[in-house]
């Protein structure tokens, strides 16, 4: 019993380990989207956010649909030729890429360039937009050779080299567009969206470029031979991505054709601080979590055990800090916005209770891909963009923004029920009674500070609030001590550091 436990405390702990160490670089990045969304929302306003979001969303889709998947499939490749070790498979690898990169890259920018007086169109409702696409065309190409930098970091294992390039491109690119919207207001949109993408592909391939290669040439026959497997596993994984990002884009139309550009605005900044301020969680444990679960694939209960690991000290992360949003949403979209950007409010309540649904859905999602059940991960995924679609239009239609925050709770419980349904037939899965528990628990806490803040008014929410907020810290801090020994993890950290620092004299 005591190995299995140290078993089960070591496992805990590469869990934190990785959720630190990428979480560093995501909570960098985020403050650096928190400046940028900060000066757009002030200088721009919430019809500069819309246009802005239309314009990326747009050719994002493009981008997904003419990439074919190779910033996914090619990480596969790319890894598994590194670890034979044979420099000049490597380098053939790599070449294949870089060349499909520029390929798919030039197509993505040469259908933008044509189509662009149609996606102005349908994007916009008019023309007015037409020379924006024409000229934000070129972001498909440097998009996608920036993106091919970045694969190859990945591939090759150079973290390092992948954290620097994302957080110096992200701080560069602040200080190049801040004066561009301050100078010229909306007119600066497309200018500073070029201007990103140029410097992120400018540190991407700065730091690619000490990933040293063996010269080779390689010939068409071994472009399509070697290339043919990336595309294929690509295009098959990327489906799933189109037809969110398609579903997503009409979504964005819809709302702008009923409620108006602000309205898409709004609808941007109320799912950036979801997706991406509380979302964080996911980003840095997901680099981690996908290739521990495919190490253990064979066995149905070690996923079982590394699902119900994962989710769990996902959920005492996270709680506490839906909790925080929960009661302070207000300040929070002011200080992160402006109080132009209120209206989301209670479109974020509601959402923020659905997290709870998405942190256990998310933890049981990734089980069909390490499995290598790719087809039935495709129509798990076709099946919930779906309702999820539905759902959105109808709470919209229905409700304005706040019907939004409703879909995305339904959506996701829907979901989380869907999976635990599939997952226990195929894979023989089911949550444990630590993660249950953990569970209820925690959303019970959340749904107080929900009915605290609609119930009563200041300052009598933010007392029940705080109450509800501490008693969620001090839950998760006694489950991660139990699971990790948290507290003797942070003395050794700073006995640690204390020596490493050491004394002057």
């Amino acid at each position: 019993m005591e190995k299995r436990m140290t078993g089960e405390q070591s496992s805990y702990r590469q869990i934190m380990k990785a959720t630190s160490l990428f979480g560093g670089v995501e909570v960098f990045n985020i403050l650096i989207v928190i400046i940028r969304s900060k000066f757009i929302a002030v200088l721009l306003g919430p019809t500069g956010m819309g246009i802005a979001g239309l314009l990326l969303s747009t050719t994002n889709f493009i981008g997904g649909l003419t990439g074919f998947g190779l910033g996914t499939s090619a990480v596969r490749d790319i890894s598994a030729a590194n670890s034979t070790g044979d420099r000049e498979r490597i380098s053939t690898v790599v070449t294949v890429f870089r060349r499909l990169i520029w390929i798919t890259g030039t197509l993505g920018m040469v259908v933008t360039l044509v189509l662009s007086p149609l996606l102005s169109r349908f994007a916009f409702g008019n023309y007015d937009y037409t020379l924006a696409f024409i000229l934000i065309s070129v972001i498909l190409l440097i998009g996608q050779l920036s993106a091919g930098q970045m694969v190859l970091l990945k591939g090759m294992r150079k973290l390092q080299y992948l954290a620097k390039a994302n957080v110096s491109g992200g701080v560069l690119g602040l200080l190049v567009t801040i004066p561009l919207y301050y100078v010229y207001g909306i007119r600066g949109i497309v200018p500073a969206i070029i201007l990103t993408a140029l410097v992120t592909l400018a540190r991407s391939w700065y730091f690619s470029r000490k990933v040293k290669l063996e010269p080779v040439k390689v010939s068409r026959v071994q472009i399509v031979s070697e290339g043919k497997g990336m595309v294929k596993m690509g295009f098959m994984v990327s489906l799933n991505g189109l037809f969110a990002l398609g579903t997503s884009y009409i979504l964005r139309i819809f709302i702008g054709r009923t409620g108006g550009v602000d309205q898409v605005g709004l609808y941007t900044a109320g799912f950036a601080i979801i997706s991406t301020y509380v979302g964080l969680i996911f980003s840095a444990m997901g680099t981690d979590y996908y290739p521990r679960l495919s190490a253990v694939a064979h066995s149905n209960e070690l996923c079982r055990q590394t699902i119900n690991q994962q989710a769990e000290v996902a959920l005492l992360i996270l709680a506490p800090i839906i909790c925080v949003f929960l009661v302070f949403i207000n300040w929070l979209v002011i200080l992160l916005y402006s109080s132009r950007f209120t209206a989301i409010n209670d479109m974020i309540h509601w959402a923020a209770l659905g997290m709870f649904f998405k942190a256990a859905s998310w933890s049981i999602g990734y089980i069909m891909l390490a499995k290598g059940n790719s087809r039935l991960y495709f129509w798990n995924e076709v099946t919930t963009n779906v309702y999820f679609f539905g759902l959105n239009l109808l709470g919209y239609y229905l409700w304005g923004l706040t019907g939004l925050g409703l879909s995305f709770l339904a959506g996701y419980f829907l979901y989380l029920v869907q999976l635990m349904i599939v997952s226990r037939i195929k894979y023989e899965f089911s949550f444990g009674s630590s993660f249950i528990r953990i569970f209820l628990l925690q959303l019970a806490l959340a749904i107080g500070c929900f009915i605290a803040i609609k119930l009563t008014v200041s300052p009598w929410f933010y007392v029940i609030g705080i109450s509800l907020i501490l008693l969620s810290v001090a839950y998760s801090i006694r489950e991660l001590d139990r699971r990790i020994g948290l507290k003797h993890a942070i003395r050794s950290w700073r006995d640690r550091r204390k020596n490493g620092n050491g004394d002057p004299s």
